[in-house]
Order: C-alpha cells, then sequence, then structure tokens
C-alpha cells in the first residue's frame, strides 16, 4: 500500500520517516513503555533506526503493517507511535500503540485510535480490529475502552514478549461500533 497521512483535530498520524529515530528513541527509553511493549529492552539507538528507516517502510511496501508516528498537528512533535498489523483471518487488524510519557492522560492516543480504526474500515475493509495488551495494563487498556473497543476478556499464553509468555487482555472494535458498514455481513450470537 501506498503509505498515507491522516489527520485529526490535533494530530496528524503519518509514515515513519528515518528522521523520527530520534524522538522514538527518547520516548522508548521510558520504563513503562520497554515493559508493556515488545520494544527490545534495553532499547538502543540501532533500535530506533532500524524502526524508523527500515522496518516500518518494509511493513507499508509488503502490506503486512501500517505503522504511524503520531504526531501534534501545531508543531510536529513525535507524541506516540500506532501500527495496525494483519492477522491470519482475512478481514482482521490488529491494532498497538505507545505514548510518550510527557505527552499521556491528553487523549492523543484516543483521538489517534479512533482515526485509524476508521481508516483500517473503510482503506483497508477490515470487519474486525483486534487490540490485546499484556493483563495488567490498565493505561492501554483504558484508552481501547475510550475508544470503543469491547473487551471479550483473557488469553493465556498469548504473547511472546522478551522470551517470556505472557497472559493478554483481548478487545475488539467492529465497522459498525463507528456507525460504518463491513466488508462482510456480520450475525450477532443468538439472532
Amino acid at each position: 500500500m501506498e503509505p498515507i497521512t491522516l489527520t485529526t483535530e490535533r494530530l496528524i498520524l503519518r509514515p515513519f520517516a528515518p528522521d523520527d529515530a530520534d524522538g522514538v528513541y527518547a520516548a522508548c527509553q521510558d520504563h513503562d513503555i520497554q515493559r508493556w511493549t515488545v520494544v527490545p529492552s534495553p532499547y538502543a539507538r540501532a533500535d530506533a533506526e532500524i524502526f524508523t528507516a527500515a522496518l516500518s517502510p518494509r511493513g507499508w511496501d509488503d502490506d503486512s503493517m501500517y505503522n504511524f508516528a503520531v504526531v501534534l498537528r501545531e508543531n510536529g512533535l513525535l507524541v506516540g507511535a500506532l501500527g495496525v498489523n494483519h492477522r491470519v483471518l482475512p478481514g482482521t487488524y490488529e491494532v498497538g500503540f505507545w505514548t510518550g510519557r510527557e505527552h499521556r492522560g491528553r487523549g492523543y492516543t484516543t483521538e489517534a485510535l479512533l482515526a485509524c480504526a476508521h481508516w483500517s474500515f473503510t482503506a483497508l475493509g477490515a470487519d474486525r480490529l483486534e487490540w490485546r495488551a499484556e493483563v495488567g495494563n490498565t493505561p492501554s487498556r483504558s484508552v481501547a475502552r475510550r475508544a470503543g473497543f469491547r473487551m471479550e476478556g483473557e488469553q493465556r499464553s498469548a504473547l511472546l514478549n522478551k522470551g517470556v509468555r505472557r497472559d493478554v487482555w483481548i478487545g475488539a472494535l467492529l465497522p459498525s461500533d463507528l456507525g460504518l458498514p463491513g466488508s462482510h455481513p456480520y450475525v450477532p450470537a443468538g439472532r
């Protein structure tokens, strides 16, 4: 897919570029990002360079993942990252995100997540957007809930993070949750 840019009231979501390596490196020094996400720990400058200059562009090129730098419209400051990845089931994608410590609590990630969900349903033809986070990552769960994700439960040993298998919470957002049509008909259980 050709890389695209999304805009919201306060944010620009754009593909990562090599110039973002400094901001990614600085943000990923945060203990919480290293603890709760699958970024390397310790996080080296080379990790940020590989992510911004190689992994992210390759994901757009081969349609395997779409990583967005979440930046403020007013000044271009990097506040976080948001990625959409293919899952095995057709029409199903998974979303993941992190927010720089100094930018948390302002609603930026919820705003970015809603914009990205709308794009996933309309441009990618997604019928289901999944969110997963390690059990205990309450801030991530709060963002997902504010964006309308319905919590569906826990999955045992469903995440491999830094060589350790962990239990995860899982939630999902459907096109109908945002008032959008799906690519395929959906009949909820019991109907």
